[in-house]
């Protein structure tokens, strides 16, 4: 499984006790939209400029902007929010009880996106 490091541009200074990381993984064929990887080590900011930590929203447009290589954004993302057809698992758990895009990412989530939907 390849992973890949990112960390965020937004982050003040180089402190790495300023970043938290969470693993994101793709299946279901979503990872077909993010360079053939089902699994990503990613770097947020612990809290972001206007002090809140960063939640499912700004992952999700932190993967559009930095990690997602594909151009159809559509296939992930529907109006701001993940497209219908999406899983969305927060440490094993469905996002829906875990508050959905309002959920706090803390250090070590694991974050999972499952594609239902499946051509035939």
């Amino acid at each position: 499984m390849a992973s890949q490091v990112l960390s965020d541009s937004l982050v003040a200074g180089n402190n790495t006790s300023d970043l938290i990381s969470i693993t994101v993984e793709f299946t279901g064929g979503l990872e077909l939209l993010f360079s053939n990887e089902r699994t990503h080590n990613v770097s947020l900011p612990a809290q972001l400029h206007n002090g809140i930590r960063p939640n499912i929203t700004y992952l999700l447009q932190y993967l559009i902007d930095n990690v997602m290589k594909d151009q159809r954004r559509e296939l992930f993302v529907l109006e701001g929010n993940v497209r219908p057809g999406i899983l969305v698992l927060i440490n094993d758990a469905d996002w829906e009880l875990e508050g959905e895009e309002k959920y706090e990412l803390q250090q070590g989530d694991n974050i999972v996106f499952v594609s239902t939907l499946h051509g035939g």
